[in-house]
């Protein structure tokens, strides 16, 4: 993204940053990539609060943490926007929605979980979330191809290839191309390459 568009975010209050992750979490349903792609759109291409590059480290970092993803995305991002108190408010924006709705379910849970009704509500939901989640994953893969870096490129395959097919741990595939990142920003430092 350009440095012009850098300089085009918007300030964010406190009061918006809770209810935009308020609200995120409250519809977010099939886990952490979900709320990713979802806080994406908020915040980049929506309110203009970080760049398409910020995001995708931000993502990047959040996925290699340990923890819940929705968690540390909004970790990172509320520390990224506004701090320490960016990430209070995140977290407890974030935690909320879950909180309530799974205390909810918990206590309702014997009359729900035989439930016909239910049942395939969940079975819809799951087809919209495999969806949300190939689309984060194709907006990631193509701003990669757009920097044109053959390495990154390489490295994107290879994880690819290596989990779907070799069956890899995606920690190892995580660590194995942090390194790569690591080694490559030494030699630029060092080389001036």
């Amino acid at each position: 993204m350009s440095h012009s568009k850098a300089s085009e975010k918007v300030e964010v209050t406190y009061s918006q940053l809770f209810i935009s992750m308020l609200y995120l979490s409250g519809f977010t349903f099939g886990g952490g990539y979900v709320i990713v792609t979802l806080m994406k759109r908020q915040f980049v291409n929506q309110n203009h609060w970080l760049d398409e590059n910020e995001m995708i480290d931000l993502i990047a970092i959040a996925q290699s943490s340990p923890g819940a993803i929705a968690i540390n995305a909004a970790i990172i991002v509320g520390y990224k926007l506004k701090g320490l108190l960016g990430v209070i408010t995140t977290v407890i924006a974030t935690i909320l929605p879950p909180f309530f709705i799974i205390a909810l379910m918990s206590y309702f849970y014997s009359i729900v979980q035989d439930n016909f009704w239910l049942s395939t509500l969940l079975d819809g939901m799951q087809a919209s979330v495999s969806a949300l989640i190939t689309s984060v994953t194709f907006e990631m893969a193509t701003n990669i191809i757009h920097l044109r870096k053959n390495l990154l490129i390489g490295i994107m395959i290879m994880s690819f290839v290596l989990n779907l097919f070799a069956h890899v741990n995606v920690i190892w595939l995580i660590l194995f191309s942090g390194l790569i990142g690591l080694v490559i920003g030494h030699l630029k430092k060092e080389w001036l390459i």
